[in-house]
């Protein structure tokens, strides 16, 4: 192989702030991953992660959040960047049982076999790993 050339590949989507944008968001995370069997995981990922920064930070409304889809072939990782604006980083929760929010960090940790967060106030990047090939119990080999 040729010291520039590498077989994963990288997309990148910006978004306006808007509800809708969610489903754009997994479309288009559908149509890059057509035939992956990670595709539906993804496709779930990154549309909480999406909604979370709708709801969630200055990205709602007049902002934007963007993603990025990196995939090779042993790993799928999907990040959202939002605006910030809040006072406190996305962290996974355990909810009440009654709760109306809160458990949607917590579904993607379940998911993915790594979530990591990075940033500030002024804007946080969720970043969801799959990995490609996995043992049984969800770890790599």
């Amino acid at each position: 192989m040729h010291e520039y050339t590498s077989t994963a590949r990288v997309w990148g989507l910006t978004c306006p702030g808007f509800p809708e944008e969610v489903s754009r968001a997994r479309r288009w995370t559908r149509d890059i991953l057509r035939g992956s069997p990670l595709a539906d995981d993804a496709e779930l990922i990154v549309s909480e992660l999406s909604a979370n920064a709708i709801l969630h930070t200055a990205s709602g409304g007049l902002g934007s959040f963007h993603l990025v889809l990196a995939v090779s072939p042993k790993v799928v990782a999907l990040s959202v960047t939002d605006e910030g604006g809040t006072g406190t980083a996305p962290k996974v929760e355990q909810p009440s049982m009654d709760a109306v929010h809160g458990r949607g960090l917590g579904m993607v940790s379940v998911i993915a076999h790594r979530v990591v967060v990075h940033g500030s106030h002024s804007g946080y990047t969720v970043t969801a790993e799959l990995f490609t090939d996995t043992q049984p119990g969800g770890h790599p080999c």
